[in-house]
């Protein structure tokens, strides 16, 4: 399968008044068509900073330093960074469609709901009120949203917090996108809903092929919907594997104590790890070395401390991992 995504080098920093954060440091991951990837890690680790960097939303105070996105659509590849916000607003939308956390930020508050989903089709696709109007109710009812007539005519505070996903969802899957990126789209949601808006992603990914970035701190949700997964730590990726093989045998350190203090998630047995202590470092004052050592039970003095491993391909399981207790291919 060819890949649909492909980051490349990507660092990014933010201006604050206490000083530069690099949030992501050369940043290497790519994505297959028809892959469902979740990213994962703590809080602050630079995750729901990659999606925004891939969709060009990121806050006034973020900028991109260096690499490369390269988006692939079925006739072209695209590197984003490099497009106007004229240009990017034309894939955005339209060829990558973005699921938020919080609904109601992005939600016009003064707007009924089929209005804010015609808006969508009439800007990327061209057609009718008419024809947008019939789209708009045909992909409320496809999200199994109940009476679709009268939530199509009603404004987002009339709304449960799950059905206002359900709108966002539409949004973002109006125009047939190739890739969709949600983040954190259940956090904020009770367990229930939460199921529900997880087998609504899956559903909808087998039925138009969707390759699906989704952003969680979450390793359920990841169990319950990813094939692969893309483990950060702050601000670096860690380790990418296939979702089974990465909960059933964690390489890194990092992951197998995120992993540590669970017995089982869904189908997947959890066959070594600790439980993670510490915090996460400061990410103005990063610890020179390998970014995790003092958190780690295997630190290797001599050398992690010292030195920043790179991500390196274990051949023999298809994995990449960024730690030196592992000999590998570098990327």
């Amino acid at each position: 399968m060819s890949n649909i995504l492909e980051i490349k080098g990507l660092t990014v920093e933010y201006k604050m008044p206490e000083g530069v954060i690099k949030a992501l440091d050369r940043i290497d991951l790519f994505m297959k068509r028809g892959d469902v990837l979740a990213v994962v890690g703590e809080s602050g680790s630079g995750k729901s900073t990659l999606a925004y960097s891939i969709t060009r939303l990121l806050p006034k105070n973020a900028h991109i330093v260096e690499g490369s996105i390269v988006f692939y659509t079925k006739n072209e590849s695209i590197d984003l960074i490099r497009l106007s916000e004229e240009d990017i607003r034309r894939v955005r939308g339209n060829r990558i469609g973005m699921v938020f956390q919080d609904p109601m930020t992005y939600l016009n508050p003064v707007m009924k709901i089929s209005d804010q989903i015609i808006e969508g089709l009439m800007v990327h696709r061209k057609i009718s009120k008419r024809e947008a109007e019939m789209r708009a109710l045909e992909l409320l009812k496809k999200l199994k949203i109940p009476n679709p007539e009268y939530v199509a005519k009603s404004y987002p505070h009339q709304l449960s917090g799950g059905m206002k996903q359900r709108v966002i969802i539409a949004m973002a899957i109006a125009n047939e996108p190739d890739l969709l990126i949600a983040d954190e789209p259940t956090s904020a949601l009770d367990i229930t809903i939460q199921a529900e808006i997880l087998e609504l992603f899956k559903e909808l990914q087998k039925e138009y092929g969707l390759s699906i970035m989704i952003i969680t701190h979450d390793l359920g949700v990841a169990a319950r919907i990813a094939d692969k997964i893309a483990v950060m730590y702050a601000g670096r990726i860690v380790e990418i594997g296939n979702i089974k093989d990465v909960f059933e045998d964690p390489l890194h350190p990092y992951t197998q104590g995120l992993l540590g203090s669970i017995l089982t998630i869904g189908e997947h047995k959890i066959e070594k790890g600790f439980l993670l202590k510490g915090s996460p470092p400061n990410m103005l004052n990063l610890p020179k070395g390998c970014r995790f050592h003092p958190r780690c039970p295997y630190v290797i003095k001599e050398k992690c401390i010292y030195e920043e491993p790179p991500l390196i391909r274990v051949k023999e399981k298809d994995r990449w991992v960024s730690c030196w207790l592992y000999k590998g291919e570098n990327t």
